[in-house]
C-alpha cells in the first residue's frame, strides 16, 4: 500500500553539501545499552549544531502511542510540545571536517521505504562511506575497555576491532537492514556493536558514548572532543565503585567477569584493536555467565546499580 504522505521533506534552508562526505548513522531503538546512542545523538546535536538537510515525517514513521512525545504543563496551560526528531543533517567535527549524520529514533513503520529513501539520499550526496553504531548488554566487566563487534564490507575494521564474531540470529533493527542494503549496493559500510557491561546497561553510561565516538573516529577519521563526557565518566565510575565495594556479591560477580575476560584475552591470537582492546568469551560461555549472575543476584542489586 502506498504511503499516504511524503516520507521526508527537504529543509528549506539546507546548505550546499560537498560530494564524497562520510555518512554516520545513529538511531535509538530496540536496544541502547548504557544509553550509548542516545548520548551520541545528544552530543552531536548539542556540541556540533548540525544543519538539517532532510526531515523525516513522524506521522509516517512513528508509533505515537508506543513512544509518546513530551509536553510541558505550566500551572494552567500547556507549553513546549517536543516531538521526536529523525533528520539527515550536515555537521562538522571538532576540527571542522564536514560529514553527514542521520540521527534520531528508529522508525516504527515503513522500514523498506525508509531504507530506500536513505540509500537514495546517500547516492544523491555521493557519500564516501557509511558507519553506524549501536550497543547491546554483555556480561563483561566495566574495569576493562569496551569491546566491539564489527560487521559490514570493511574487512580492515573487522580484523582490527571485532573482538567477538558469533554465528547467531538476533532481532533486527533498521540499522541492520540499512547495512544489508548498503552492502548489496556495493557501498563501503561498517557497523559497530558496542559490548556494554550488562549490569550497567539500563543506566546512562558515559563510557559507552565515548566508545561510540571512538568507533566513528576509527572508521572515518573524524575527531570529537569528549572532555565533558570523560569527566562525567570519572564521576560515574566513582559511584559504581562505591556501590560495588559495599556489596560482597557484586565484588564476586565483578571478579569472576574480570578473571574470565583476562584469561580469554591472554590466550587470544586475534588482532589487537587500535582503540577497543581485549577479547570476549564464546557465546555459550557468555550465556552461562549471565545465567549464573542472574540466578545468584540478590533482589536488591537492581536498585543498587540503578545509580
Amino acid at each position: 500500500m502506498p504511503l499516504s504522505a511524503p516520507l521526508y521533506e527537504r529543509a528549506v534552508s539546507a546548505p550546499p553539501v560537498r560530494a564524497g562526505l562520510p555518512l554516520v548513522i545513529a538511531l535509538t531503538g530496540f536496544t541502547d545499552a548504557g544509553t550509548a546512542i542516545g548520548g551520541l545523538i545528544d552530543y552531536v546535536r548539542d556540541e556540533l549544531e548540525p544543519t538539517p538537510l532532510a526531515v523525516f515525517s513522524n506521522d509516517v514513521l512513528l508509533d505515537y502511542r508506543a513512544r509518546r512525545p513530551l509536553i510541558s504543563f505550566d500551572q494552567d496551560h500547556l507549553t513546549g510540545y517536543r516531538p521526536p526528531r529523525l533528520e539527515l543533517s550536515l555537521a562538522h567535527d571538532t576540527l571542522g571536517q564536514p560529514f553527514l549524520v542521520l540521527a534520531g529514533y528508529e522508525p516504527d513503520f515503513a522500514w523498506e521505504a525508509f531504507t530506500r529513501a536513505v540509500l537514495d539520499l546517500a547516492e544523491q550526496y555521493s557519500v564516501s562511506s557509511v558507519t553506524w553504531v549501536h550497543a547491546i548488554p554483555m556480561p563483561v566487566p566495566h574495569t576493562r575497555p569496551l569491546g566491539t563487534t564489527v560487521s559490514g564490507t570493511r574487512s580492515d575494521l573487522t580484523a582490527a576491532h571485532s573482538v567477538w564474531q558469533p554465528h547467531t540470529q538476533v532481532p533486527a533493527t533498521v540499522g541492520h537492514l540499512l547495512e544489508l542494503r548498503f552492502s548489496e549496493a556495493g557501498q563501503s559500510i561498517a557497523g559497530f556493536v558496542l559490548l556494554v557491561p550488562h549490569y550497567l546497561g539500563d543506566t546512562e553510561y558515559p563510557a559507552a558514548t565515548l566508545a561510540a565516538l571512538d568507533s566513528l573516529t576509527v572508521a572515518t577519521g573524524l575527531v570529537f572532543a569528549g572532555d565533558d563526557l570523560r569527566e562525567q565518566n570519572r564521576e560515574y565510575l566513582e559511584k559504581v565503585d562505591d556501590q560495588v565495594s559495599a556489596s560482597d556479591e557484586l565484588q564476586r560477580m565483578l571478579q569472576g567477569l574480570e578473571e574470565r575476560y583476562d584469561s580469554y584475552m591472554a590466550g587470544s591470537t586475534r588482532a589487537t584493536a587500535m582503540i577497543h582492546t581485549g577479547d570476549l568469551p564464546s557465546a555459550d560461555e557468555l550465556a552461562a555467565e549471565l545465567e549464573r549472575f542472574l540466578a545468584n543476584r540478590p533482589s536488591g542489586d537492581d536498585e543498587k546499580l540503578g545509580l
